[in-house]
């Protein structure tokens, strides 16, 4: 790939956080998969070389074109013991963020199932190959892999399991996972009931049970995913398609509207900049106030993108000075963003997590999954939109996405990073859009992100010196970080032209762009 420009395939495209998941997902295509095909493969073998982002424990959202929009919700439940009481007295104090009581219902194996049932072309087993081979015979670790098991290993200190798979492992060594190996064989073999209703079901509660949590085989065995509209919303000339709560697609609509009514052509770097991170702001409040899971909201989501709501919410930008909102959330990110295209033109845009690096820190042995800590999310304050309930799913920060112009698809997009990732698509999305930024460029690109708790400023170092200076003359709390921070999110996109696919990674990633 030059770098600058992303890169172009006549026929297919994929793109993922991780070269070896992006190699096996290369390999499905050129045995003749196709899109779904190929990101299930890749997403496979995602779960055993980068534990750290997502895997057999965590969720999954899509969007996939087939010539019209779709949507999948694959989002686990809380336990249906799981009250706001019976968890503060389990927690005796300490905060819902790992253990036990964060652990949902994971949802992306049934995902995984569930697209191969609709658009695949290939079984689970073929998908899988690489991803068994990974996990018996191993794979080197690379540098974010290091540092994630390195960074994490006193975070999860209370968790043997865990320490006995990741504790104290450094760059280069050979990381082998054989009862992830079994995992995915038995899943090849009988499928996601396997998981849901048999042996994994027992010892996933078993394993919870062991820590205290309230999960039980009937929590699993009622999970479902969920097909759904996407929603869109107009930007310029173009029109983008989120997906609906419990995700927050929404705040990244309402965000693209406010940033509508401004003419970026006439204003300053330091202007714009200002305005979208006031933009984001507002967002990410908003999002805190009124998503969670749809049964739970008292709004449509489509108001917080509706003309009046919007209208309202750009009026309260000042353009000389920073608001200081309420506190919001912080969402974690340990995600993984995948995207992929093929040479019948069916796209598909992807995001799985564990949410926070590893997740829960509870870690099942005999079948090597990590599980999610996705309940972090919930309030634990029963006026809170997204309050803790039993049987409730929690907000998402994952938010896969597709630009369409003239009604098809122009670009497939998205990032991982917790509250980062609506920030990551404003960013983009508004370089590709208003300023014709080639997607690597778009990517590649010095970005910022807002800190809903306290709304500090972080920025690359490398955006322009004086962004920042008159941005901490607006009243902005501006820190700089590193180049390339991998806390700025990891976005891949695949843009759609009439030769072909333009595949782009985020070189804060360990990626590859590949493609036929």
């Amino acid at each position: 790939m030059i770098a600058g420009h992303a890169a172009p395939f006549p026929r297919a495209g994929l793109a993922t956080p991780h070269y070896l998941a992006s190699a096996a997902g290369a390999a499905v295509l050129a045995r003749g998969g196709n899109a779904i095909d190929a990101i299930v493969g890749a997403n496979l073998a995602l779960g055993v070389v980068a534990p750290y982002y997502c895997g057999y424990g965590g969720d999954i959202f899509a969007i996939v074109w087939d010539g019209e929009l779709h949507g999948y919700l694959g989002s686990g439940r809380a336990p249906a013991a799981a009250t706001i009481d019976a968890v503060r007295d389990a927690l005796a104090g300490t905060p819902l963020l790992i253990g036990p009581h964060s652990v949902t219902v994971p949802g992306a194996v049934a995902g995984w199932f569930d697209l191969l049932d609709r658009w695949g072309t290939m079984s689970f087993g073929d998908l899988a190959a690489d991803a068994v081979r990974y996990a018996r015979d191993g794979f080197r670790l690379t540098p974010l892999g290091a540092a994630a098991a390195q960074g994490f290993t006193r975070f999860y200190r209370d968790f043997p399991e865990w320490q006995a798979v990741y504790g104290g492992l450094e760059v280069g060594d050979t990381l082998r996972q054989e009862p992830l190996a079994r995992l995915i064989e038995l899943l090849a073999h009988d499928g996601p009931d396997a998981y849901y209703r048999g042996p994994v079901a027992d010892d996933l509660v078993a394993s919870l049970a062991g820590y205290g949590g309230f999960m039980t085989a009937d929590d699993l065995a009622a999970h479902a995913g969920e097909s759904c509209d996407p929603l869109r919303a107009a930007y310029r000339d173009v029109e983008i398609a989120e997906l609906p709560p419990p995700t927050q697609g929404a705040t990244v609509l309402e965000i693209m509207r406010i940033l509508d009514g401004f003419d970026f052509a006439t204003m300053s770097p330091a202007d714009r900049t200002h305005v979208v991170i006031e933009a984001v702001k507002i967002g990410l409040r908003d999002r805190d106030d009124h998503i969670s899971d749809p049964a739970a909201m008292v709004i449509d989501p489509r108001a917080l993108f509706g003309d009046d709501w919007v209208a309202q919410r750009r009026d309260d930008i000042d353009l000389s000075r920073a608001q200081v909102p309420q506190p919001g959330h912080p969402q974690r990110g340990g995600t993984a963003y995948l995207c992929a295209a093929d040479g019948d033109g069916l796209l598909v845009s992807l995001i799985q997590s564990n949410f926070l690096s590893f997740g829960s820190g509870v870690h099942v042995p005999e079948w090597g999954i990590n599980l999610n800590n996705r309940g972090s999310s919930f309030a634990l304050d029963p006026e809170r939109i997204n309050a803790l309930a039993p049987g409730k799913r929690p907000m998402h920060t994952l938010i896969p996405a597709m630009v369409l112009r003239q009604g098809a698809p122009s670009l497939v997009f998205g990032s991982m990073g917790g509250d980062a990732q609506a920030q990551v698509h404003a960013q983009v999305l508004s370089s590709i859009i208003d300023d014709d930024a080639d997607p690597q460029a778009a990517i590649s690109a010095p970005r910022w992100r807002v800190e809903p708790f306290d709304w500090r400023v972080r920025m690359e170092a490398s955006i322009d010196a004086t962004v920042r200076e008159e941005l901490v003359a607006r009243g902005h709390d501006v820190v700089e970080v590193s180049d390339l921070d991998t806390g700025m999110g990891h976005a891949h996109a695949i843009h759609v032209d009439v030769e072909g696919y333009r595949v782009a990674t985020d070189p804060r990633a360990e990626g590859a762009a590949v493609g036929l």
